[in-house]
């Protein structure tokens, strides 16, 4: 029978200690409302920090990914020193990519399973009276398979069509609004200088431009070309082998002063591995190739599972970075719980003294104050975790940001400022229960 009093005693006894708990705080509202505030935005912040930094990261991941895991991206580069150089004389200058390249990596490495060459062209895209300043890519008929990047109305070319040259194109969401507004695009045909392609297929839209996708570049009706961001929903795809046609390969720059052109093959190249494990080794294949048959380094190779690995370390950082900052907040309220009890204690001198000479012992007085300071950290904590969840919800509604509330944030936020509440009212907790019960009695 003693037996089975014992926790039921046990279980009365910590109620109580509850309960003394809640009524030793509520008679000081004021002062432990300030308290609490610390651990409040401490908990918020952490939470609302991780969400942001998750989104940032989330969103930067997933650029990367749609450029493909199995995916290595070769770009050409126009030589720095021939920039410099380019801007004094007038001469044909020859860089980057060639098909040559592309030949000899297919037939060179075996586990290459598909090739996707480009040619971008910046040039004016006219509809009537409607101009419109884009990008003009020439590329093949795997383009949307390949860069998962489908088809939203109508169809992409065809192999046929590529193999004959044809005047069709296919525009991306952002051109078809602005070109053709108030028509049906399917069918139509917009010009690009003295030619006219018939539209055949519209783009997905909000497909965004990555860091590792060639930089734009405005060009004039003369040819020339001006430094711009422009976003792929402003491409219009035509076959490679028309481009070629249409545009040839030698691009004339006039400025005042000189004369300057440009022979470029191709702007980039996607080469798609058949394993995943083997992106790595066959990207430093690509490179000794192009390294043999360059003699500028004129090239650029991207590999997009380096970069997603990359974007996961930078992620493991910039978490630990902003929860460490957040942390701080936690730390000072901390700080601030420790400094409340310290004067509580000094407060309930006589009470403690008077506890003690009632028969408490040292652990009944060291549970009595670690229960306040834990109501007070939970209390707090879960006023926080609410706080740091509408936190992101409100900055993705205003500020347009994406922001993800990772499941174990809300819970290591919640558990730290537990934690934060038993660290820091330990002491105050041994101080009271190590006061000797007659000097406390005496203390007016």
């Amino acid at each position: 029978m003693d037996l089975l009093w014992r926790p039921l005693g046990s279980v009365i006894r910590f109620r109580r200690t509850v309960w003394l708990g809640f009524r030793s705080l509520w008679l000081h509202r004021l002062r432990s409302l300030l308290t609490v505030l610390g651990i409040v935005f401490g908990v918020g912040s952490v939470i609302a920090m991780l969400a942001v930094g998750e989104g940032a990261s989330s969103e930067a991941q997933e650029q990367i990914r749609r450029l493909g895991s199995n995916n290595i991206i070769l770009q050409s580069l126009k030589p720095p020193e021939e920039q410099k150089a380019s801007a004094n004389r007038s001469f044909v200058l020859e860089y980057g990519l060639t098909y040559d390249d592309i030949s000899q990596i297919r037939a060179t490495i075996p586990g290459i399973t598909v090739v996707l060459p480009a040619r971008v062209i910046r040039s004016y895209v006219w509809n009537g009276s409607r101009r419109l300043d884009c990008e003009i890519a020439g590329t093949v008929s795997w383009y949307p398979e390949m860069r998962d990047h489908q088809v939203a109305q109508g169809r992409f070319f065809t192999e046929s069509e590529f193999e004959g040259k044809a005047n069709v194109c296919v525009l991306g969401a952002g051109m078809a609004e602005e070109l053709l507004p108030l028509e049906t695009p399917l069918g139509k045909s917009v010009r690009v200088g003295g030619d006219y392609y018939r539209i055949i297929g519209i783009m997905e839209p909000g497909v965004r431009r990555t860091e590792t996708e060639p930089t734009a570049e405005e060009v004039s009706e003369s040819g020339e070309k001006k430094a711009v961001e422009h976003a792929p929903s402003y491409r219009m795809y035509i076959p490679l082998s028309a481009a070629k046609s249409r545009f040839g390969e030698v691009i004339i720059k006039r400025r005042s002063g000189s004369f300057e052109a440009e022979r470029v093959e191709l702007h980039e190249a996607f080469i798609k591995v058949e394993r995943q494990e083997e992106v790595m080794e066959t990207s430093a294949i690509v490179g000794e190739i192009l390294k043999r048959n360059h003699k500028k380094k004129d090239y650029e190779i991207v590999v997009p599972l380096e970069l997603l690995r990359q974007a996961e370390r930078t992620k493991q950082i910039f978490n630990i970075v902003l929860g460490s900052i957040a942390a701080i907040s936690l730390l000072v309220g901390g700080i601030g719980i420790m400094n409340i009890m310290l004067a509580s204690v000094t407060e309930r001198t006589r009470e403690i003294g008077i506890r003690r000479a009632l028969g408490a012992k040292r652990r009944d007085i060291i549970v009595q104050f670690l229960v306040e300071t834990v109501i007070l950290s939970g209390v707090g904590g879960v006023i926080g975790v609410a706080l740091g969840m509408a936190i992101p919800f409100a900055i993705t509604y205003f500020a347009k940001m994406v922001t993800i509330i990772a499941p174990w944030s809300p819970f290591l936020a919640f558990s730290i400022s537990g934690l934060v509440g038993v660290i820091f009212g330990l002491y105050p907790a041994l101080r009271a229960a190590n006061m000797d019960p007659v000097e406390a009695l005496r203390h007016e």
